[in-house]
């Protein structure tokens, strides 16, 4: 029993993760548009570059259409979405779910649209007068919704999509198969989502708004706690969970922190007040200083407890490591690292990026801080620098502090307990997610159960040479065959302990129960040769 809850949950972690993976897609596109946007700002203050940057000017008009389309991403975010996350979480033909996804979004979003229009008494929303909870995507007007309602309708879509895709219909009907049938399947179920969304979705902005409320209202404390969750779940994959709402959702601020920001830029460079005071939700934006700020007293650390003749090697490792986290915010060698050798270290990095961060607020510091000092320069200090200056010299004063204190504290703690950290050891290298990951499965049960039984499937489809793709679902081992005839019978997959197969053609579902995670890697490393087949399975 408890090895079948352990399964469970390590099963239900990996969707997690699954999921923050599939996050990352749309959120890629914002890193470059934020800077354009932020960038053509400070184009067309007149403030900052005088009287040619003045409204009904050549340079302001093309400025202004550069930033137009930097905007594009931020106004249709809800969009990518609902596409990024289909084609992410999807378990097969991925670029076919994308388009679902975006058909059936937009087709829901004309539902809203329409049933506010037709019966907005109904619901109490009047779509010719409401000042909030409404906006244009997509060129419809409909409920916002926020990612939030995008990841949710995203979500059924996904499982229509894995449930009907590969549906096999009577030859008369072979014409409405694949993404035909998901989009008919879909298309009544996106009327009920949207009839429901207007019925619940105002009381849940409602709730949002004083969730908003207390949030902003926080203080210190709401600062720390959620920075601490931020970096403390960041090896689970939850932490998408915790900076997600706030950053491209409504936890704080309508449409996000990151959206809000860019928004109001202008308006927050032309005010000489705090930030604090112009933008108390920026607050919860804080966690990207630890990278520029934290990593090099960890860098530094790790150089100065290393053994005298493997500093050079050393400092040939720390140094782009740290221009990288410093400059981008890509952190994985140093935090791997150290939840590699010392596990504790990272929660004391965690517990350190949490205060820092609430001490820098306490100092007025606030606004869009989720990157590196790429992010820094271009979305905070030129484009506010004229009013803020003293801000950001106080931010980066306190950064040194910072630097400071994560030396003291990580070499004291190094030497203490005798971490091998790099150049402590024979082991001069960084660790990746992946030495982690192997790390965490060792000294749980053996996989062997799994390679075995993954080995038997792969005879029974033919052998390696036969499998042209494979996935899964929550219980299916998925595998298309290039060719079908040399796929042997059901039972020589009951055989290995199969709950049952279904075919379609050359695709295959054999049905393995909530262990499918397991045995797909074992299958996959099976054929790419990466693991070598177990004798005596033939």
């Amino acid at each position: 029993m408890a090895a079948a809850e352990g399964k469970k949950r390590r099963i239900g972690m990996a969707e997690f993760q699954r999921f923050g993976g599939a996050m990352l897609t749309p959120v890629l596109f914002f890193m470059f548009s934020g800077i354009v946007v932020a960038v053509t700002s400070v184009l067309t203050n007149p403030m900052l570059v005088g009287e040619i940057a003045n409204e009904g000017t050549a340079w302001n008009g093309f400025w202004n259409t550069v930033a137009n389309g930097g905007w594009t991403v931020f106004n249709n975010m809800e969009i990518l979405f609902a596409i990024g996350l289909a084609y992410g979480l999807s378990n097969e033909a991925k670029g076919r779910a994308a388009l679902e996804a975006f058909v059936l979004y937009m087709t829901f979003n004309v539902f809203i649209n329409n049933l506010l229009t037709f019966f907005g008494p109904m619901f109490h929303v009047d779509l010719a007068t409401a000042e909030t909870g409404i906006k244009a995507i997509g060129g419809v007007t409909t409920l916002d919704t926020g990612f939030l309602g995008a990841i949710l309708v995203s979500g059924v879509i996904v499982a229509l999509h894995n449930r009907f895709f590969n549906k096999r219909l009577p030859e008369w009907l072979g014409i409405f198969q694949g993404s035909a049938l998901v989009a008919a399947v879909g298309f009544p179920v996106m009327l009920a989502l949207a009839f429901a969304f207007c019925l619940v979705w105002p009381t849940v902005q409602a709730g949002i708004n004083q969730l908003q409320y207390f949030m902003s209202n926080a203080g210190l404390l709401g600062v720390w706690v959620f920075t601490f969750l931020e970096k403390a779940l960041l090896p689970t994959g939850l932490h998408h969970f915790i900076y997600s709402p706030f950053q491209y959702g409504p936890a704080v601020v309508e449409g996000g922190i990151t959206y809000y920001w860019m928004e109001h830029l202008q308006q927050f460079a032309s005010s000489s007040e705090s930030l604090t005071t112009l933008f108390p939700a920026g607050g919860f934006q804080l966690q990207g200083l630890s990278n520029f700020f934290g990593i090099p007293g960890i860098a530094l650390a790790f150089y100065f407890t290393s053994r005298k003749e493997n500093r050079k090697k050393m400092l040939a490792l720390c140094i782009p490591g740290v221009i990288t986290a410093a400059l981008c915010g890509i952190t994985e060698p140093f935090d791997y690292t150290f939840l590699f050798v010392a596990p504790v270290l990272f929660f004391v990095h965690a517990f350190l990026a949490a205060t820092f961060a609430t001490v820098q607020y306490a100092f007025g510091l606030s606004g869009d801080f989720g990157g590196g000092l790429i992010d820094v320069f271009a979305k905070n200090v030129i484009p506010l620098g004229q009013n803020h200056l003293m801000t950001y010299v106080v931010m980066f004063a306190i950064g040194l502090v910072s630097i400071a204190v994560y030396f003291i504290v990580f070499r004291y703690l190094i030497l203490k307990f005798d971490f091998q950290t790099p150049g402590r050891g024979e082991d001069i290298e960084f660790h990746t997610k992946s030495d982690y990951r192997e790390k965490m499965a060792a000294g749980k049960e053996s996989n062997a159960v799994f390679v075995d039984e993954a080995a038997g499937y792969l005879v029974a489809f033919g052998g390696a040479a036969n499998i042209v793709s494979v996935t899964n679902c929550m219980t299916r081992l998925r595998v298309s065959v290039s060719d079908e005839t040399l796929v042997k019978d059901d039972k020589a997959f009951l055989e290995w302990g199969a709950k049952g197969v279904v075919r379609n053609g050359d695709a295959f579902q054999v049905i393995v129960g909530l262990s499918v995670p397991q045995v797909t890697e074992a299958f996959k490393d099976l054929v790419s040769g990466k693991t070598e087949m177990p004798s005596g399975i033939e």
